[in-house]
């Protein structure tokens, strides 16, 4: 079994990425194999809405000029997604909103065959002041769009940090975030079971 985290911060080694780390370290003793998938430094296209996702039959992106067919490919291949953002300006970060606007449509066209369907899913958001929530719902909220089992944690994977790894200062996140990759591989392990 693997999981994916999908890291939507343009900074290398900041707070998103210890958080990612902690989720990480859970699924790992639990004996998944992990994969932190870095968006920094990406370049992301806008979607135009050509339709060609649809066009070509196999629903990926006609776009082949940045990363947005690499990662969808990585969280098709997965069986659970950690989508993690911090919030800039009180949203998510610009790169991380185009590629999943662009896997959505990707996901959602017949062609894709909705690839990301009953897949396993959680959410991670950092703020310094505020936006967190905001980013966290964006984050479920494409999760639900593309039939995903959303799992969460009480309280909710929203942690906050300003300087690089003040997020491990955070307590109650840091339990959040255990809590939520125990959830993960309990649903992924029964889910698994069952079939």
């Amino acid at each position: 079994m693997k999981i994916v985290a999908l890291n939507g911060s343009p900074r290398l080694a900041g707070n998103t990425s210890a958080a990612i780390n902690a989720v990480m370290d859970e699924f790992e003793r639990h004996g998944f194999r992990t994969e932190h998938v870095q968006m920094y430094g990406s370049i992301m296209t806008p979607c135009n809405d050509c339709g060609s996702c649809v066009l070509r039959g196999d629903g990926r992106c006609i776009n082949e000029n940045d990363d947005m067919n690499d990662y969808f490919d990585k969280l098709t291949e997965a069986d659970g997604i950690i989508l993690a953002a911090p919030s800039y300006y009180g949203g998510m970060p610009g790169q991380m909103k185009l590629l999943l606007e662009r896997i959505g449509a990707c996901a959602a066209s017949a062609a894709g065959g909705n690839r990301l369907a009953r897949k396993v899913g959680g959410a991670i958001a950092v703020h310094a002041r505020d936006g967190g929530l905001q980013v966290y719902s964006e984050l479920v909220s494409f999760m639900l769009r593309n039939g995903m089992f959303v799992c969460g944690s009480q309280p909710l994977t929203i942690l906050t940090g300003e300087k690089p790894s003040e997020v491990l200062s955070d307590k109650k996140g840091m339990a959040a975030v255990k809590e939520l990759g125990k959830e993960m591989a309990w649903l992924i392990d029964t889910l698994s079971d069952r079939q």
